[in-house]
């Protein structure tokens, strides 16, 4: 069973909800200071954690189920836990179900409001896995869905939405895509003749990096115009500065005839990126602003 569990964790990348986990406490943060003038509580904290553990690993879990023979024809990919036959369909279906309860009842404990969009959640999760079927855009549907964490944990606090949280979700739904798009580059062959549908067999290589690129530097700036449309000082602006400039970072490692260091500016830099711009929120709302 612990087995099983530790095949489910590594399929699902378990260690890259640290890419969105800090955004919905972000959310969850800004929505309690701006609207509130309060912190979160441990509680809500709690179930923003679990609610997001449910939803990404239910997310994932779809999407390995779905790709499964897409996956099998990839090189890249075909050793992954389903189409090697580590783990059956079945027992990957169990472990969707009950990410979903997950996610269900954490919303349950949460602002009412979440109970009544989490439908909205659970459809643009399920229609990720499929759009490479059919559009180009799916790293931006990709985006726009795990771009719901921060405004799903802002909701969660305070039930209500507002200016800055929809800036922040476009912000974070442009940064979801620009990465992806580079991650994408390395399935370029694969997707391009087997009729996969992605920003980098649409446009190429060269035109794909462009276009994260363009998604970046506007990503930046929604970053850069949060700072106006809050209480968030010094701090939070240090923070969005390391954070832009790893950006340009993630960049300069990757070039359209050098893909090789894309796992680095991928897992690496993202990863730092949201956990870097989530410290010095909290440090500029909790110790400076003593919330």
């Amino acid at each position: 069973m612990f087995r099983k569990l530790r095949i489910i964790l590594e399929m699902i990348k378990f260690e890259h909800t640290i890419f969105a986990l800090p955004f919905a406490y972000m959310g969850a943060l800004l929505g309690a200071v701006v609207l509130e003038k309060r912190m979160p509580t441990w509680s809500e904290i709690g179930w923003i954690t679990l609610a997001m553990f449910g939803a990404r690993s239910a997310a994932m879990g779809l999407n390995r189920l779905i790709d499964k023979a897409i996956d099998l024809k990839n090189p890249r990919t075909a050793q992954r836990a389903l189409p090697a036959g580590l783990l059956k369909s079945a027992e990957v279906l169990a472990f969707i179900i009950i990410s979903f309860a997950l996610l269900f009842i954490a919303s349950a404990n949460l602002s009412p409001i979440t109970m009544k969009l989490m439908p909205i959640a659970v459809f643009m999760l399920v229609l990720y896995s499929y759009t490479k079927r059919f559009t180009w855009l799916c790293h931006v549907v990709l985006g726009l869905t795990i771009g719901l964490s921060p405004l799903g944990g802002w909701l969660a606090i305070t039930g209500t939405a507002s200016l800055p949280v929809w800036l922040l979700y476009v912000t974070v739904a442009l940064w979801i895509a620009g990465f992806d798009i580079i991650y994408a580059t390395q399935d370029y062959e694969y997707d391009r003749d087997n009729g996969v549908h992605s920003i980098p067999a649409r446009f190429g290589i060269a035109g794909a990096i462009w276009i994260s690129r363009s998604f970046h530097l506007v990503t930046a700036a929604g970053f850069l115009l949060l700072f106006w449309l809050t209480d968030l000082s010094w701090a939070y602006l240090a923070g969005t500065v390391i954070s832009v400039a790893l950006l340009f970072y993630q960049h300069w490692l990757v070039r359209p005839n050098d893909l090789s260091r894309v796992p680095t500016a991928f897992f690496g830099m993202n990863g730092t990126l949201s956990v870097v711009l989530f410290i010095f929120t909290i440090f500029d709302l909790a110790v400076l602003h003593q919330w």
